[in-house]
């Protein structure tokens, strides 16, 4: 069965396509990086259709909530209409099956900790309200046109392949693991932005899971909707929420050096606290984090950023 993986040559979207290989799936690969634009809807029905293409897993995104701020119309473009491009570009080749790459940016600031995929959504940023309209639209074409998808609303993906293959390199980089080692590896300082937060440190808490358990949640998402699971939206997290100050005495910790801290303010957008209530997809796909403590990811992610 072959798989189109948007977005397949970044982050997630590489591991999760090393395991679906390992499992005997095709896959096919369509990312800026080959060139290859989900904006090029002339180009998406070609491949789909010379690639017979059955599923497709959705990850191409611009995904920096602070620039989406300071470049709203980027993420709207990218993000939510060339999502509509792709779901329309299934629907007029006859693919009816996608699994989607949320956010937890969705919820915005959460009434409740651990949140809930019930929830409101009340995005914060351009970014997540980009992710939320998609939600919406796969909402819609499955009761007009029978596309079937699982989003996974994600709550920061972190580490890295445990062989050391696969790992985080966005340019630029804005996700916190990798800035504190990248600090730590160069003898920088690290900016922290923002310590009164609401928070018992008062630094933002994110629930952070390990790049090769989101992977597995994709893969049997999508066995799921190749044997007929109906259209729906799970969180993708562990549960437990981890501050930023905590990251970086981990990262003391696994790299056996200080971290230098430089205090910056606040980034517009971001929430106090992320954490996810999983129990939804956890009990319904059987699913269990296997490698998302914070020392096995940043051991990993450390693992991996040692070789640059």
């Amino acid at each position: 069965m072959k798989i189109l993986v948007t977005g397949g040559a970044g982050y997630i979207g590489s591991i999760t396509s090393q395991e679906l290989v390992k499992q005997g799936y095709g896959v096919v690969i369509f990312d800026k990086k080959n060139g290859r634009k989900i904006q090029d809807t002339e180009l998406l029905e070609k491949v789909i259709k010379a690639e017979k293409v059955e599923a497709v897993i959705h990850f191409a995104a611009d995904i920096e909530m602070g620039e989406s701020m300071r470049n709203p119309t980027k993420y709207f473009e990218n993000n939510f209409l060339g999502s509509l491009n792709l779901i329309t570009t299934m629907v007029k080749t006859g693919v009816k099956k996608m699994i989607f790459s949320s956010t937890a940016g969705v919820y915005g600031n959460p009434e409740r900790v651990p949140i809930k995929e019930e929830d409101r959504k009340r995005p914060e940023n351009p970014y997540g309200q980009s992710k939320l309209m998609t939600e919406q639209v796969l909402e819609f074409y499955d009761r007009v046109y029978d596309l079937k998808s699982i989003s996974l609303r994600y709550f920061n993906a972190a580490g890295a392949a445990l062989d050391g293959t696969l790992g985080e390199a966005h340019q630029p980089e804005s996700h916190l693991i990798p800035n504190v080692i990248k600090a730590v590896r160069q003898n920088q300082e690290f900016n922290l932005f923002g310590d009164d937060y609401p928070t018992p440190d008062g630094t933002c808490i994110r629930d952070y899971i390990h790049v090769l358990d989101l992977a597995e949640a994709h893969i049997l998402a999508l066995q799921a909707l190749i044997v007929g699971h109906k259209t729906d939206v799970y969180n993708a997290g562990t549960g437990k929420g981890y501050s930023n100050h905590e990251v970086i005495k981990m990262v003391e910790k696994v790299s056996g050096q200080k971290v230098k801290v430089k205090l910056e303010p606040r980034r517009p957008g971001d929430a106090n606290k992320l954490v996810a209530d999983s129990s939804k997809f956890q009990n319904e796909f059987h699913w269990q984090p296997k490698y998302s403590d914070l020392e096995t990811i940043v051991k990993t992610a450390w693992q991996w950023h040692s070789k640059y």
